[in-house]
């Protein structure tokens, strides 16, 4: 069996939400902080990469 790896979404804010998306099959929104020096966040619920603009090279 293999495991698909988690979905990688690439945004141009440091603040951003995360639903899991497709609304009942989502999860409870949650804001996510994404730290300057990382420039990635990973959502707690669906394990979904956050990756902002100028750290997009780096994912």
């Amino acid at each position: 069996m293999t495991i698909a790896p988690p979905e990688i979404e690439v945004v141009t804010a440091f603040r951003v939400a995360c639903d899991g998306g497709g609304a009942s099959l989502g999860h409870p929104r949650v804001w996510l902080s994404i730290p300057h020096d990382r420039g990635w966040v990973e959502c707690p619920y669906c394990d979904k990469k956050i990756v902002h603009q100028d750290f997009a090279d780096q994912a």
